[in-house]
């Protein structure tokens, strides 16, 4: 028998023509499962995410995680050789992944169909703002558009207040892991029931709508239009943020067993009691009441005294943490959610793990992200062109 491959996704070759997050965003993750993936990049500037938030020697730390497990290959896919160059590179691939606006793949005469007539086990996955169909189709989209529509930035905000973006691109991770989960499925059918390659639409709303829990049914069953609750959790109680002298916690006390804990725990056997907060819903008719009790036993206690206290008690809490917080705390480096990542620029940083964790077969940090063309000779030649065609390609500015 021969042994198992030591990753998931070992042999998988995948294709990366996005930049930025979303598309980006699902080739890291079929990468850290040992997916081959070599990343497009325009030359001379790359992916712009490689200049995007904080720089250390002129690259972005964010690229050290996003792009991590990659190859880079400089082409030029504006022109028809760069274009050619990428139909050989796909021809052989398993994934294609792109995140361009609709339109511009078949403006390369890269249509999908065109694309399956090269490779018809292809799997493609396109994400943009709004799908490759529909009225909005060719507007521009961005994460925070897409978050806006799929109806959580209304949500995200304390009442009556602006609504505020969630802090991360969340839009944009979502979409990606909707998009790897799109590209497993049709991996498994082309591999079990012998099915021909696909193309799998992600839009950018539609992913953060998936998300979005009961808020259409609400609408359609009561006319009720879901509205801001800041730190609480609307119709469930108690469950919010609360000051102490330190900082914040997060308490999660909406079980009826767990209530009653958390009420003994804080020194309010009255409202442990009390037959009308028994339930959810006579809890959530007393809201305010319960939140001004919590709020009151822990406003003059420390962070971790509160937490201790509500541990004892068997009621769910937890700090509010911060980047400081998560690389210091214990239980992230006991699961290996903190390691060390080398740069090819001779820095080390901490960085994410691997999520999730497979037992037999697990994600793992096995090459740092690249230069811009750090593989563009390596892997022509896979294709077949020696050195004098590449240096012909790279004189015309066709690859870097």
């Amino acid at each position: 028998m021969n042994p198992l491959p030591s990753a998931a996704l070992a042999g998988l070759r995948v294709i990366e023509m996005g930049q930025l997050i979303a598309g980006p965003f699902a080739g890291k993750t079929l990468g850290d499962f040992g997916a081959e993936v070599i990343k497009i990049e325009p030359p001379g500037s790359g992916d712009p995410l490689r200049g995007w938030r904080l720089l250390k020697h002129g690259t972005s730390v964010w690229w050290q995680v996003q792009s991590r497990n990659k190859r880079s290959v400089a082409i030029d896919l504006r022109q028809p050789e760069g274009q050619q160059l990428a139909r050989q590179l796909i021809a052989e691939a398993d994934v294609l992944i792109e995140n361009f606006r609709p339109g511009t793949l078949e403006g390369w005469d890269m249509a999908p169909e065109q694309l399956h007539a090269l490779n018809p086990g292809l799997v493609i996955l396109r994400v943009s703002g709004y799908g490759q169909s529909g009225p909005y189709r060719d507007l521009p989209g961005f994460g925070v558009v897409g978050e806006a529509m799929g109806g959580l930035r209304h949500l995200t905000a304390e009442p009556g207040r602006v609504p505020v973006r969630v802090g991360v691109s969340i839009g944009d991770t979502l979409a990606a892991l909707h998009g790897v989960i799109g590209v497993l499925l049709a991996l498994y059918h082309r591999r079990a029931h012998g099915g021909p390659g696909q193309v799998i639409d992600v839009a950018l709303h539609e992913a953060v709508f998936n998300c979005m829990e009961s808020l259409i049914p609400e609408y359609s069953a009561f006319g009720t239009v879901r509205q801001p609750a800041g730190s609480a959790l609307p119709g469930i109680a108690p469950s919010n943020a609360y000051a102490c002298q330190d900082g914040w916690v997060l308490v999660a006390g909406n079980g009826d067993s767990i209530f009653k804990r958390l009420m003994q725990a804080i020194g309010r056997e009255d409202l442990a009691a009390a037959p009308d907060l028994a339930d959810n819903a006579g809890r959530v008719a007393r809201v305010a009441e319960i939140d001004a009790a919590i709020g009151a036993w822990t406003a003059p206690r420390g962070v971790q005294a509160v937490l201790d206290t509500l541990a004892a008690a068997r009621v769910p809490a937890g700090k509010v943490y911060t980047a400081r917080d998560i690389v210091e705390d214990p239980h992230y480096r006991a699961r290996d959610m903190i390691v060390p990542q080398r740069t090819r620029d001779g820095d080390t940083l901490e960085v994410p793990g691997v999520v999730p964790k497979l037992s037999a077969t697990p994600g793992a940090l096995r090459a740092s992200a690249p230069r811009l063309g750090d593989d563009t000779d390596a892997v022509l030649r896979e294709l077949g062109l020696d050195a004098a065609q590449i240096a012909a390609l790279r004189q015309r500015g066709i690859v870097q």
